[in-house]
């Protein structure tokens, strides 16, 4: 009853005119940044703490809340009608949401994503409101080794985000890997991988690699096919059926959920979350063959899961005033510039501001909703733009996103190069996701590992003498078995060879996109 009677006076915050309207331009601006590539959460907020200065603390952490969960909640957007992830935590909706799109389901893609967005941030939001304190208090209780098996257990989704052909998924995320490695060492400042190039210290931009390998591909495909055929299919109603909601409720409850718990933990983050979500979902669908063509669970699962973990990394934020991610970490120092202290005390001390921002989070994912639906048709119309038209379009969208980012011209040099890896790629068979998951998760290896090891001692053997490392490496290690077993019966079945493997052919959805 307590729990009930704050969520009432959050309520009360929330619901005055002033708060509504900083909700409604808080979620609107982020849906904004979210559509668009290379501004993302952090560059919103940041940009915005000016303004938020001078205006009451809790009006101002509502607005500041609402640019976060609402760019991701848009980021979607870009990431299914043209396979440019607007954000981070997008990347795992594009596996499906673009064939949708491409397929002539935009309408029932963004449909899709806007409810599973609405559902994990609504859940998120009551796992944020009763069990936020016990949860902190678990987060901060995982050790650096903990946080290292959790990262190995992530890159194992690379087993099933690379469809028949382990090795060459496997090929794909350990190039991500040394992706992640380019830089200045953090702790050595041995330079690697920099050839002499001062722009490569400070690694390679997550968005850079993203937009490469995803949009700018997707663009050299479009030329290399401009003669095979016409252009997109008619964009079909949003409208979904009994049984493509049936298909949906499962895998939208279970992201909301995983996510939740993902997002809680400091360092993981919406973008862990969601290929954590698409994953798990892969595995145990029926129909787990069709991820990856198109599937409504390959969108509902990681929508639902980045929004709840958006909403997670509050948990450790309010609670402890520790910020989970670069975005939450700029939102601490916001805080605090408001002259409002996060931690155990905020509950008693600023009640107004903790429960006001969790209220103003169920407000804010209904104006989501609200703001989204009617617009989908809108959007989906973006398919029907004339290839001609079109490519330049998605150009521009990639070359200002990037650009924009450190106004470095070698920065645009990088995103051909990887859209050009990304084009050869996609010509040999070699997915992109793994390379994604590698990108993301390396660098956070190597932290936790180095971490643990230097806590230890340099002995290895923390990370299988500690119980939840220990049980999270045997998970990792249980869910290689079937990829490696499936693997094994195909050596052995000789003429059930993966294909385009000493044959000389490639399966229809590798070669396929090429060729139609």
């Amino acid at each position: 009853m307590d729990t009930i009677n704050q969520l009432l006076y959050g309520f009360g915050v929330a619901l005055q005119p002033e708060n509504l309207l900083f909700v409604f331009i808080g979620v609107l601006v982020g849906t904004i940044i979210g559509i668009l590539p290379g501004l993302g959460p952090m560059s919103a907020i940041a940009l915005m703490i000016p303004i938020a200065f001078g205006m009451d603390p809790t009006s101002a952490i509502i607005m500041l809340a609402g640019v976060y969960y609402g760019a991701i909640f848009g980021g979607s957007t870009s990431s299914i009608l043209l396979n440019a992830p607007g954000v981070a935590g997008t990347v795992a909706t594009s596996f499906d949401g673009y064939p949708m799109a491409r397929n002539g389901q935009a309408g029932k893609a963004l449909a899709v994503a806007a409810i599973a967005s609405f559902v994990g941030g609504t859940i998120g939001v009551i796992g944020l409101m009763v069990i936020a304190p016990g949860l902190s208090g678990i987060a901060v209780s995982f050790s650096p080794a903990d946080y290292f098996a959790l990262m190995v257990l992530g890159l194992t989704a690379v087993v099933t985000l690379s469809g028949k052909n382990l090795a060459k998924g496997l090929i794909a995320a350990v190039f991500g890997v040394i992706v992640a490695l380019v830089g200045i060492d953090s702790q050595t400042a041995t330079l690697r991988f920099t050839f002499g190039r001062s722009e490569l210290y400070e690694g390679v931009e997550f968005l850079i690699v993203a937009l490469g390998v995803f949009a700018l591909a997707e663009v050299f495909v479009m030329i290399a096919k401009r003669g095979a055929g016409g252009e997109l299919r008619h964009v079909t109603s949003l409208r979904l059926s009994r049984k493509e909601a049936r298909q949906m409720s499962s895998p939208t409850l279970r992201g909301s959920v995983l996510g939740f718990f993902v997002g809680v933990l400091p360092g993981a983050g919406a973008t862990v979350a969601s290929f954590l979500s698409y994953s798990l979902e892969k595995r145990i669908a029926k129909d787990g063959d069709s991820f990856g063509k198109g599937n409504i669970k390959g969108v509902a699962a990681p929508e639902s899961a980045n929004n709840a973990a958006c909403v997670g990394s509050f948990v450790p934020l309010l609670t402890l005033g520790v910020p989970g991610s670069g975005t939450t970490a700029i939102l601490l120092g916001a805080l605090l510039v408001l002259e409002v202290q996060p931690g155990p005390l905020m509950l008693t001390e600023r009640p107004d501001v903790f429960w006001g921002v969790v209220a103003s989070m169920y407000i804010g994912s209904l104006v989501l909703l609200v703001i989204n639906l009617p617009l989908i048709p809108l959007f989906a119309k973006v398919l029907q733009t004339p290839r001609a038209m079109l490519v330049p379009l998605v150009v521009m969208f990639c070359v200002v996103g990037i650009y924009g980012l450190s106004f470095a011209t070698f920065d645009l040099w990088l995103l051909l190069a990887f859209g050009v890896i990304g084009f050869l790629m996609r010509a040999n068979g070699f997915p992109a996701a793994p390379l994604i998951l590698g990108l993301i998760l390396g660098g956070m290896m190597e932290t936790w590992m180095r971490r643990a090891l230097q806590i230890s001692g340099g002995d290895w053997t923390v990370f299988v003498t500690e119980p939840v490392s220990a049980t999270l490496l045997a998970i990792a290690v249980l869910s290689l078995l079937p990829g490696a077993i499936g693997v094994l019966r195909r050596r052995r079945g000789g003429s059930a060879a993966v294909p385009g493997v000493g044959t000389g052919e490639s399966t229809e959805d590798e070669k396929g996109r090429l060729t139609r």
